[in-house]
């Protein structure tokens, strides 16, 4: 096999972990079609048969924002996804390729794209909520376009080589047997998970010189997960491809002091840097950027739940895509190059019995609920965390930007 049939192999067989007969939905800009047929010969292969495609193009989604009243993007299937929750009610699997769009929509009103935003993210539910449990498996990958490469590498002619091979090289395919590797990978992923639950922490202390200073607590019954996820009946999943974290929810109300952002965010094809958010219990009460602010306010202010941290994750400075220097503008990866938080909806898997709680549930013992999740980083080579166990003991987490104990 060529590392492009590795590489689908990795995503069906071991992230989605997908069975004859399993339907299938792939997301993809249009420009990862060359991709999506390699995925869709090894999926029939397989005896997959069922696909849906949710191609997207950068130009249409433009044209649309410009000139669509809220009525047409409610009734449009582009940002109505409501067929996703059809597959989701089968047991369908979800893989969302993921590329850097092209930069046109600077001159789009943010309420505009948030309101398309909101629409593309309430229209389907049932997936949605079947996702936060693992009750359907799906993963988020990423792929090399003319446009995410020449971001990355502005001064290479074969730019879009060199990002698939730091994509292969980042998700191990470049190895004989990558579903082996990363057997190996998780295991190593959950002795850090074992660890980090074995300490019983209740509240994390971050700072650095960037300026970061800031508390988060966890509640009693809070769980740290990893890089292995499994369904309700016991199937595993990875469900980010590449993965380096270990994450959990925080208590919803519990984030106080200011924290700054250690590397650009994209989002609503925007590029937000070079800011800050000040926390108090709980709650974004102050921010500033350098570029893309009005962009991050819509963020902040998407729903009630979106100035709320859901997630805050560990990931050693001294991991394989953070030594290998290059800024990817892209979460997926550039998470998994440094410590990082999310504002919006908390995960039910990382509540004790949380996948067996309702949103009202999770929200009264206080695991954020929004129909929002965005990443942004924070990690940095000087970032220390400093733990407090149920018992009020301080535990040293994270020194150098890595975990003390390795």
């Amino acid at each position: 096999m060529n590392n492009f049939e590795k590489y689908a192999e990795l995503l069906l067989k071991k992230c989605l972990n997908m069975k004859s007969g399993q339907p299938l939905v792939i997301t993809s800009l249009i420009e990862c079609i060359d991709f999506v047929r390699v995925l869709t010969k090894k999926a029939y292969e397989m005896g997959v048969h069922d696909i849906y495609f949710d191609f997207t193009d950068s130009y249409l989604k433009y044209y649309q924002l410009l000139h669509f009243s809220d009525e047409e993007f409610e009734n449009s299937l582009f940002w109505n996804k409501k067929i996703y929750d059809e597959y989701a009610k089968k047991d369908g699997a979800f893989l969302m390729l993921t590329a850097e769009e092209s930069d046109i929509f600077k001159d789009v009103d943010p309420e505009k794209i948030a309101k398309a935003n909101y629409i593309s993210r309430t229209s389907r539910p049932v997936y949605k909520e079947k996702q936060g449990k693992y009750e359907v498996a799906w993963c988020i990958a990423m792929v090399s376009t003319e446009v995410s490469s020449k971001k990355v590498f502005p001064n290479l002619e074969n730019s879009k080589e060199r990002l698939w091979d730091e994509i292969f090289k980042a998700c191990l395919i470049d190895k004989d047997d990558p579903l082996k590797e990363w057997d190996k990978k998780t295991d190593n992923n959950k002795k850090n998970v074992d660890k980090l639950n074995s300490l019983n922490l209740r509240k994390l202390h971050y700072t650095n010189s960037l300026g970061t200073d800031f508390t988060v607590e966890l509640g009693e019954g809070a769980i740290w997960c990893g890089a292995d996820e499994k369904m309700p009946d016991g199937t595993p999943l990875i469900v980010n491809m590449p993965t380096e974290e270990i994450f959990t929810s925080p208590l919803k109300d519990s984030t106080n002091g200011i924290v700054y952002a250690s590397k650009p965010l994209i989002y609503s094809n925007t590029f937000i840097n070079n800011f800050w958010l000040k926390f108090e219990n709980g709650k974004v009460v102050d921010f500033d950027s350098e570029e893309g602010k009005e962009v991050l306010e819509t963020l902040i202010n998407f729903d009630e739940g979106s100035c709320k941290l859901g997630e805050v994750a560990l990931v050693e400075y001294d991991s394989p895509i953070s030594n290998s220097g290059i800024l990817f503008y892209n979460t997926l990866y550039d998470e998994n190059a440094a410590c990082h938080l999310a504002l919006g909806v908390g995960f039910p898997s990382c509540y004790k019995n949380g996948v067996n709680m309702t949103k009202e549930e999770l929200l009264e013992v206080g695991v954020n609920q929004s129909n929002e999740h965005t990443d942004f980083m924070i990690g940095t080579s000087d970032l220390k965390i400093v733990g407090t166990t149920a018992s009020g003991e301080e535990v040293l987490v994270f020194e150098n930007g890595n975990f003390a104990w390795n």
